[in-house]
């Protein structure tokens, strides 16, 4: 999930590694977190106090914050703390340290040995970092939280939906080694054994490229879901090219339906899973992101009394005229 504000601004609540928390990407704000620091210690404390001396002279906790004010990406800074800070105060109670210890470990688990060196690489201890995600957890519950799904909006979501189906799923790097693949299949080869001895997939010798989803999953490219929603129990597709939407490499692949399912007419049957969906859909939506959080900012009375920083949250606070003001006032 990358949910864009605005650019060089808040963080996106960014999940990596199949779903959790990367270190790495978080230390690309990391000059953005130091400025938040020290910003937030200069602001309790505005007393002109020394906070480095060397000799001959000495430099205040109002030099630094004067200092950090002109330096790009301040406004970004502040916009970050207030709007996390806003967010955290009204759903962080509601996280509890088992959720945020759960993420901690997933992430833990994902870098293995080279976790530690992540974590001081970015410039966190364990519990910096465990703070980090609480507040980016709070952010996301906030934004689910504002997600209003009409039935119109099912309706249109139900049209489109497939439910989940068991498949098994072979990765090849090249076309050349897909067809090869296919001819083998095509001369009784078995399936789970050909996954595991060609698939690239990294877990395809544990689990034989078997793959549970439904039109909703992320994970699965899309040309995979639409060819796969198509095929009959046995039956194996034809070549599928995806591009990866990160790399925008090509990628190819070939899949066996195990088990698939009609949805029949009642969408009731699935109002979870399409909730789930339009969810997701919202959250990835940065007008939707923009004003759910101009509504928080709106809902928690904002002032910003410093003048350096009054147009910091300009983007989310700025009034936009309706179309019927914009109209009359042409006229």
């Amino acid at each position: 999930m990358n949910y864009s504000l605005v650019p060089n601004s808040l963080p996106a609540f960014t999940k990596k590694f199949g779903g959790h928390y990367s270190v790495k990407k978080t230390s690309s704000f990391l000059p953005i977190f130091i400025s938040l620091f020290f910003l937030a210690a200069c602001t309790a404390n505005p007393e002109n106090q020394t906070a480095i001396s060397f000799k001959g002279g000495t430099i205040s906790e109002k030099d630094i914050f004067n200092h950090l004010k002109k330096i790009q990406g301040a406004d970004a800074a502040v916009q970050q703390l207030v709007v996390y800070q806003i967010f955290d105060n009204k759903y962080g109670a509601t996280l509890s340290t088992k959720e945020i210890d759960a993420e901690f470990d997933k992430t833990k688990d994902i870098l293995g040995d080279y976790f530690e060196a992540q974590l001081k690489q970015a410039g966190f201890t364990e519990k910096t970092f465990k703070e980090e995600i609480r507040q980016q957890l709070a952010y996301k519950k906030g934004l689910e939280k504002n997600v209003e799904l009409k039935d119109e909006d099912l309706q249109k979501l139900w049209a489109s939906f497939h439910p989940e189906v068991k498949t098994q799923l072979i990765q090849l790097r090249s076309e050349t080694d897909a067809n090869e693949v296919k001819k083998a299949l095509a001369a009784d080869g078995y399936f789970s054994e050909l996954a595991k001895e060609k698939s690239i997939e990294p877990n395809v010798k544990n689990d034989e490229g078997k793959k549970t989803f439904d039109s909703g999953t992320e994970t699965i490219a899309n040309e995979v879901k639409d060819a796969s929603f198509k095929l009959k129990d046995g039956e194996v597709s034809n070549l599928i090219t995806a591009t990866n939407p990160k790399t925008m490499a090509k990628e190819y692949y070939l899949v066996k339906m195990l088990k698939n399912q009609d949805k029949g007419t009642d969408k009731s049957h699935y109002l979870d899973e399409l909730k789930e969906i339009g969810t997701k859909a919202k959250l990835a939506d940065p007008e939707f992101i923009k004003a759910t959080i101009s509504k928080e900012l709106k809902n928690a009375n904002v002032k910003i009394k410093d003048e350096d920083f009054e147009n910091s949250l300009q983007s989310f606070t700025k009034e936009v005229p309706d179309k019927e003001e914009t109209t009359a006032t042409k006229k």
